[in-house]
């Protein structure tokens, strides 16, 4: 995850959507949208480096023919959203930054602070469970502001 837009094919797809964060984009070579949401694509990878954000060509032949059979396409550019190999949103057509940044934020899970070990995670209690770090940030995002207690933080 190098916050660089990845080729992805039919060779890595699998892999590519299996990560924990994955977007996306369907395109064609000779589409004038699927050219301008280049940038777009560009600056998002920059911007979730712990996300992996990929481009298809579909008019590359033999690329991407498992993709085809998998999927189908009304419109491109066509941009998927996954995580853990589970398709979460799909979207037609150019994605604004902004809404792109938001789309990230709402479905994909990211964290937008670096992977640590689980050795150095620290635990809490909470009832009878321990949960770790990254757990304990994930339940706490689920409680309302108003309703956490200032032990919890």
């Amino acid at each position: 995850m190098t916050g660089t837009v990845q080729d992805v094919r039919d060779e890595n797809y699998k892999e590519f959507t299996d990560s924990a964060g994955a977007v996306v984009a369907y395109g064609l070579a000779t589409c004038e949208p699927c050219n301008t949401y280049d940038p777009i694509l560009e600056a998002t990878a920059a911007q979730f480096p712990s996300i992996k954000v990929g481009k298809a060509k579909m008019h590359v032949p033999g690329r991407c023919r498992e993709i085809k059979k998998a999927h189908t396409f009304e419109t491109y550019p066509t941009t998927h959203f996954f995580s853990h190999g589970k398709l979460l949103l799909t979207r037609e057509g150019v994605v604004e930054p902004a809404e792109l940044a938001a789309l990230i934020n709402d479905h994909v899970h990211y964290d937008p602070t670096p992977a640590r070990p689980l050795t150095s995670a620290a635990t809490y209690r909470y009832g009878n469970s321990r949960i770790d770090t990254r757990r304990r940030r994930n339940i706490l995002n689920l409680i309302p502001l108003e309703l956490r207690e200032e032990r919890c933080l």
